[in-house]
């Protein structure tokens, strides 16, 4: 990937948000997938400071071909109680070839589109082909990333939507026709076909006995702490982005999955290319658990900038 002229491009949040077309980006996604379960891509594990508050800034390098990139990210969940958002960050792109800087761009939009989107196509290749009822527990960002990205996967005809917060699950839920506010977490998973936990929670939201026969579960959240249950692991077909996920500890590796062995998961680049099995019963119980990824960055960031060049969007500025 080149520049033009030796200038920076800026590209703000408004210009990510107008910019990345969902359904491109799962296509992109799919494709950086496979290339990291084939082992055709460099990226180390990230790292993370963390502050005296409670906060994490953490950096997310990449490359896969065409794309040289590194993330850095902010988590603050205690912004939630400023009105502020609990992830910030910046996406810096540089040519291959030379490793000029190329771009500096907004990570908040990217990261919150990109994981919703990355989850809903674990989910078109893990959920039952007849799902028809989305639980979304959350309704910050992800919450919404989730609502605008799992409708292209299935064709569901009731979503529910419940967050600690009822107002939040009230204006999230007014987005779509087809979705409803819940009163509970409870309430929102039982008889659901597709459940997905986009929480900041330190401590499970979601437990197996609520589960339906079949469900698929998509946990993008936890951070700081599990978001699912220890039951609904045992019980359930793991699939992450990365194995990473289990040899890392937390922020790169997932806390439900520390002391998994390995071999026990499988990546979902490999069920897309076909090297390993995804579901393979209507009663199973499958379990995306996300990380994120270095990866969903640069496949993300990449469509941005060559619509950027194409549109002649963003600001050019000189270091």
């Amino acid at each position: 990937m080149r520049g033009a002229g030796g200038s920076l491009l800026f590209l703000s949040q408004a210009d990510i948000v107008r910019l990345l077309d969902i359904d491109k980006l799962l296509e992109a996604l799919a494709g950086a997938f496979v290339e990291l379960s084939a082992g055709r891509t460099s990226v180390p594990p990230r790292i993370a400071a963390r502050t005296a508050s409670g906060g994490l800034l953490g950096a997310m390098p990449g490359y896969i071909a065409g794309v040289l990139e590194a993330k850095v990210v902010s988590v603050f969940p205690q912004n939630h109680a400023r009105g502020l958002p609990s992830h910030q960050g910046l996406i810096a792109l540089f040519d291959e070839d030379t490793g000029a800087p190329l771009a500096v761009m907004d990570g908040v939009a990217i990261t919150g589109i990109r994981t919703g989107a990355a989850a809903a196509l674990a989910a078109r290749w893990l959920a039952r082909p007849d799902a028809t009822t989305l639980a979304i527990l959350g309704a910050g960002v992800q919450g919404r990333s989730h609502l605008a990205a799992f409708p292209r996967t299935r064709d569901f005809k009731e979503i529910r939507i419940a967050s600690r917060n009822v107002a939040t699950a009230e204006a999230l839920a007014a987005e779509n026709p087809r979705a409803k506010p819940v009163a509970t977490f409870k309430e929102a998973v039982q008889g659901a076909d597709v459940v997905c936990c986009c929480t900041d929670a330190r401590e499970p939201v979601l437990k197996y006995e609520w589960l339906v026969s079949g469900a698929h579960v998509s946990s993008v959240g936890g951070t700081f702490g599990p978001e699912l249950d220890a039951k609904t692991i045992g019980a359930g077909t793991i699939f992450v982005e990365s194995r990473d996920a289990v040899r890392q500890p937390p922020p790169a590796g997932a806390h439900e999955l520390q002391g998994l062995r390995p071999e026990s998961v499988t990546e979902i680049g490999e069920v897309i290319a076909a090297t390993q099995p995804g579901r393979s019963a209507p009663d199973q119980l499958t379990v995306y658990k996300s990380s994120g990824h270095a990866v969903e960055d640069a496949a993300a960031a990449r469509l941005v900038y060559e619509r950027a060049l194409a549109e002649g969007a963003g600001q050019r500025v000189s270091l």
